[in-house]
């Protein structure tokens, strides 16, 4: 028996190797440089052997492998370094190929980057069939794609069209679709996971290929016709200069058609010039902040099983849907049961829309139960208050829910204006009330702000971090303040979007500017989007503590019931869900407009950091991408201040408040930020 660091081998008595990864000290497999010289001395032993087989497994019960080492990345500072990287990597996985013996991949769990390009690597793929099964290619999540003969192996495997899907879209595949795909070659029950793999080398099938219509989409003449399609295709989501990668994707392929040694050449040297890049760099930084807020809530030792909301209407709901969906019996309370009905309607065609399978999906919805009396507050773990901001309708259902609370559950609201110390006034334990702030869409957004007041005791905060988490949810930790973070940050840039609406620029090319800087929507169908009424109601509160102003055109639409899409009409008329816009083309924008709408962000967030209303920059940051949508590929508001430069920033800010208002003058924390 041969041991090295991080991979075990084994020979049974049907002369088949087991070659087993189980790196020590980490609960997930992934290919960092010495895994993979480990398995490079593995494949070394195995060719000398002569097996009659290979199977190669992970004995992490969570997965196969995660990918390559993303903190290898960072230390990374030219596209040479890069390069030997990759083409030892690459290296590795064409010894596996080119072993003498047919080899099989045992997978559960995640198969994802690096650990698929593993797989593919292999004779055979076979696959645990669970729920956990996922297989993809996420690279160009993070700027880059895959670089150790994925864009090769998986063209030549699935065939051109799934192969560019997997690669360019990032998203992972389930057991089924995988098999349709090709992608694995069996899907087996887990118990017989190993048993089948073995048998699968001793038998040695033919292997897969791609099918017979992707293998002439790869020829040379079909080529650009097929990239053509797919780059027209990318440029309504994904702009070139923004996201390079997708489209080193397409040119990778359209050059070389995923064949000969070249092919392998190019990808290497493509993915070590993205990783050089700014978008990559910036991307790996919002992958290891989103890991950062995972980490803060720490190990659990509360179980929470039992949640009470209260408040049925769109955040309530969908916060006691979300609940219920990640596996907690819901309580959901108001004032009758008519009042309920929609949330409860929402909640089953959620269900049924996410989980897909409908014993899982009825399983979901009869953990959640209409309680008008609000009976359940008294057995929950979590009570949630989630009705209008209104501080006396607050407080007055504080004073009736505090005397039922159980000792040790948690006691939140998910108020978006008010402040904790405000609410907390007259409750007999005022530290126990801690802000618990979803955004809306509550599933579509990760981000919940978590927010504590003046007397919220330590161990009340660490329970909602933990409850974030178990919610599968992102926690941002907070000081309760006007506007909190993410509603301080963005407020501004609405608005000046507003005020640019009022000043006679078009709504259409206002929203144009906003999404050319990378932002996900514009201000103004983000506007319609939140809600008028939500958008007026933080407002009035920023400006009173803020001395702010609050655009006239917002006030006036929702006096006249337009509040955005929820009444079908806001500053766009909302047709089946979609603003419509009308823009000239020629209409252009004023050279100024970009910096108007985004420098008050900045300017904004040192505020913040100023105030201590958050920790450092790094957790605004990624507050401001994971609610708010800001350009991910820039990195978050004050790393791209830094990129810019300070000196920059605050000199544009100057500019902007000669000529637009003193709303634009640099706030004082730019004094000691540090860049």
């Amino acid at each position: 028996m041969a041991d090295t660091r991080s991979w075990t081998l084994e020979v049974d008595a049907d002369r088949v190797a087991w070659l087993v990864l189980d790196t020590p000290g980490v609960s997930t497999n992934v290919l960092s440089a010495g895994v993979l010289r480990d398995l490079a001395a593995q494949l070394a032993d195995i060719a000398g052997r002569r097996p009659a087989g290979v199977v190669i497994r992970s004995a992490k019960p969570n997965g196969f492998v995660a990918g390559a080492d993303i903190k290898e990345f960072v230390q990374i500072r030219t596209p040479e370094q890069g390069y030997e990287l990759v083409r030892a990597g690459q290296a590795v996985l064409q010894t596996l190929e080119d072993l003498p013996c047919p080899s099989a991949a045992a997978l559960h769990g995640f198969v994802l980057g690096g650990g698929l390009e593993l797989a593919l690597a292999c004779s055979y793929r076979v696959a645990a069939d669970d729920a956990t099964l996922s297989l993809g290619f996420p690279e160009v999540l993070l700027g880059i794609h895959p670089g150790f003969g994925g864009t090769v192996r998986a063209v030549q495997l699935v065939g051109v069209r799934p192969a560019l899907d997997l690669m360019l879209k990032g998203k992972p595949c389930k057991g089924a679709r995988a098999l349709a795909l090709n992608l694995i070659d069996e899907l087996v029950p887990a118990p017989a996971l190993l048993e089948r793999a073995k048998s699968r080398v001793l038998r040695a099938p033919p292997r897969a290929t791609a099918p017979f219509v992707d293998k002439l989409l790869n020829l040379g003449l079909a080529r650009p016709f097929v990239a053509r399609q797919a780059a027209s295709a990318l440029r309504h989501s994904v702009r070139r200069e923004h996201y390079p990668a997708p489209y080193a994707i397409l040119d990778l392929w359209q050059r070389h058609g995923a064949a000969g040694a070249e092919s392998y050449e190019a990808e290497a040297r493509s993915i070590s010039d993205l990783m050089c890049t700014s978008t990559s760099r910036n991307l790996v930084r919002v992958f290891m902040l989103q890991d950062r807020l995972k980490s803060l809530a720490g190990k659990s030792p509360v179980d929470f099983r039992r949640v009470h909301v209260i408040g049925a209407g769109v955040m309530g709901g969908d916060i006691a849907a979300w609940s219920a969906y990640r596996g907690m019996t819901v309580t959901l309370q108001d004032r009758s049961a008519e009042l309920i009905q929609p949330a409860m309607d929402r909640a089953r065609s959620f269900f049924d829309k996410r989980l897909k399978d409908p014993a899982a999906a009825a399983a979901a919805f009869a953990r959640m139960r209409m309680d008008v009396n609000g009976d359940g507050a008294a057995d929950a773990d979590v009570v949630i208050e989630a009705i209008f901001e209104n501080l006396d309708a607050k407080r007055a259902l504080y004073r009736e829910l505090e005397p039922k609370l159980k000792p040790g559950a948690i006691f939140a609201t998910n108020t978006s204006s008010i402040m904790i110390e405000t609410l907390s006034e007259g409750l007999r334990d005022p530290g126990r009330l801690v802000g618990i702030h979803f955004f809306n869409p509550v599933a579509q957004l990760q981000l919940v702000e978590i927010v504590r007041g003046a007397s919220t005791q330590p161990h009340v905060l660490q329970n909602a971090l933990q409850f974030t988490r178990k919610l599968d949810k992102l926690p941002l930790p907070c000081k309760s303040a006007p506007g909190f973070v993410v509603n301080r940050i963005l407020t501004p840039y609405v608005n000046e979007a507003l005020f640019a609406l009022e000043g006679g620029i078009p709504a259409a090319v206002i929203d144009r500017v906003g999404q050319t800087f990378g932002m996900p929507v514009g201000p103004i169908e983000l506007t319609d989007m939140v809600g008028l009424d939500v958008s007026l109601n933080v407002g009035r509160v920023l400006a009173g503590a803020l001395q702010r102003q609050v655009p006239e055109v917002l006030v006036k639409l929702v006096d006249q019931k337009k509040l955005g899409r929820k009444s079908g009409e806001g500053f766009y008329v909302w047709r089946e869900g979609k603003p419509v816009k009308a823009e000239a083309p020629q209409t252009a924008a004023p050279e100024d407009l970009e910096d108007r709408l985004i420098l008050p962000m900045l300017n904004e967030a040192v505020a913040c950091l100023r105030e201590g209303v958050i920790e450092d920059a790094d957790l605004l940051d990624a507050g401001a991408i994971f609610a708010t949508g800001f350009a991910p590929f820039r990195g978050g508001p004050l790393q791209y201040a830094r990129a810019r430069g300070i000196a920059n920033v605050t000199a544009r800010l100057e500019e902007l408040a000669q000529r637009h208002g003193e709303r634009f003058r640099p706030d004082p924390g730019w004094q000691t930020f540090s860049a």
